[in-house]
């Protein structure tokens, strides 16, 4: 089979090609620029953007399945959801699995009232999230500022949202499902600031934030790998090995 991957390069679309490879699966990578993919040997890719669906033809010839993004190039939600289903129906695609957002925009109903077999992903929070937000605040300042510093949510890690967009896409059973995706345990900021400054070894102020500067952006991407998380969802596969043992000092 040929899964084309919408968003391949993206935080989650690597994760999707990797685990796809794994299975075994042809993969079908769509980005805006190839030359500056940089995906893995083996991976055949093309170009195209989902708000321009001239350029989406060539790209669902011979495609068994899609895994879509609900955003173009801007991050914009995207308007044309229903002309997109369309021509990947048209195409001959069977299954679709949508990485869903925070609301629904005009993708996923199509997608839901089409004749493709779907499976929606909605992960609660990406866990890079947090380093895209703090990296540079700890690098400069050596201080993370959140204004809810309880607030609970269990983060999940890219990867595992990754693997389970390749099982549900390689597999049976998952048509007509939607998968809430979280990490193994609830979080809030001020705990994972703390487990930040314990993998960095610098103690967090009373507030709960570091006391001190983080080397680099390089170090914490290093050091701070977890809390790990998980696919907790409703879902029928195992967890992975990533679990709320893991800590932020080493890789699970």
């Amino acid at each position: 089979m040929t899964v084309l991957v919408t968003g391949a390069t993206g935080t989650v679309g690597r994760h999707v090609v990797q685990h796809l490879l794994r299975r075994g699966a042809r993969v079908r990578a769509l980005t805006r620029d190839p030359a500056r993919a940089a995906l893995p040997a083996g991976v055949e890719v093309v170009a195209g953007d989902l708000t321009d669906l001239a350029t989406l033809r060539p790209a669902v010839d011979g495609v068994t399945a899609v895994h879509l993004i609900t955003f173009g190039g801007d991050y914009r939600p995207l308007a044309n959801g229903r002309e997109l289903v369309d021509l990947i129906a048209a195409a001959g695609v069977r299954k679709a699995v949508v990485l869903g957002g925070w609301q629904e925009g005009v993708l996923e109903p199509a997608v839901r009232q089409s004749a493709l077999e779907w499976t929606m992903l909605n992960p609660v929070q990406f866990m890079a999230n947090f380093l895209t937000d703090w990296a540079g605040p700890l690098r400069t300042r050596g201080v993370v500022r959140e204004p809810f510093g309880d607030r609970k949510s269990p983060p999940i890690h890219e990867e595992d949202i990754g693997e389970v967009a390749a099982a549900v896409l390689t597999g049976d059973g998952h048509g007509g499902r939607s998968y809430h995706l979280t990490g193994p345990e609830v979080l809030t900021p001020r705990l994972m600031i703390r487990a930040l400054a314990e993998a960095t070894r610098r103690a967090p102020s009373p507030g709960g934030r570091p006391s001190t500067r983080a080397t680099s952006g390089a170090d914490l991407r290093r050091r701070v790998t977890a809390p790990c998380a998980s696919p907790r969802a409703p879902s029928p596969w195992p967890r992975r090995r990533r679990g709320p043992g893991c800590r932020a000092a080493r890789r699970c």
